[in-house]
């Protein structure tokens, strides 16, 4: 087994039954789709072997390894085509696979591919006791699968508290294209949450002086009633 490089069987049988046997050999069923140099590709069923797959993704470009996929009928082969592993499930208590998607493709057309970013610097507004906060870690980008960045970096040594950095600041290689909206934003840069302690102490404390004014104005109502009382009496008498 070699990185790149994976074999396929033409899955013949599904359903939960043929699932279980598969996945107790440490196979799992897949699917296959896309579109080859040769053209677009009706989805065909595979199986796939899960530690053979493992190893045919590059340690770092994981999901955007080129593989060059050999597919097998009855031991033989009879089809090879190039392809990236678009999806796979997971059992949600074991955390095994349990399926596969591989998405055929034509090596010499772009494709889209998600990409992991990196931060790199330390922020200015850091100094003044600003928290950072990563919005997303990963853009969708266009390029031809053999230009599919293993990482893209963005430098966020430039922000102040309040400063955004989108998308559009990400640096892209030549050849890619960011699908991910420009204006996005990537990361920012937040006033300390010590800064937002008087407006919380405010909230609080209006309140407690509604209630004390509350408590002013009672005893004027009680003090204009009581002569009223006292008063009733004298004139019954």
């Amino acid at each position: 087994m070699q990185v790149g490089q994976l074999t396929v069987t033409l899955r013949t049988n599904s359903g939960k039954g043929p699932a279980r046997q598969l996945r107790a050999q440490g196979k799992v069923p897949g699917v296959c789709y896309g579109a080859s140099s040769e053209g677009p590709i009706a989805p065909f069923p595979i199986v796939v072997d899960v530690k053979a797959l493992r190893a045919a993704l590059d340690p770092v470009r994981r999901q955007n390894t080129v593989i060059a996929v050999t597919v097998e009928e009855a031991g033989k082969p009879v089809r090879t085509l190039s392809a990236l592993l678009k999806e796979y499930q997971l059992d949600p208590v074991r955390r095994d696979v349990t399926h596969v998607d591989l998405l055929a493709i034509d090596p010499s057309r772009e494709v889209v591919a998600t990409v992991p970013l990196e931060q790199v610097g330390k922020p200015a507004g850091v100094i003044h006791g600003g928290i950072i906060h990563t919005v997303m870690r990963s853009i969708d980008v266009r390029c031809k699968p053999a230009d599919i960045p293993v990482k893209l970096v963005i430098d966020v040594s430039s922000l102040e508290i309040g400063d955004v950095l989108h998308v559009s600041h990400v640096a892209l290689p030549e050849g890619v294209t960011a699908v991910t909206g420009a204006r996005e934003a990537v990361v920012s840069l937040t006033a300390p949450e010590a800064e937002k302690a008087p407006a919380a102490e405010t909230a609080e404390a209006a309140p407690a002086a509604d209630a004390k004014a509350a408590g002013k104005a009672a005893p004027a109502k009680d003090a204009k009633a009581a002569p009223a009382a006292a008063a009733k009496p004298a004139a019954k008498k």
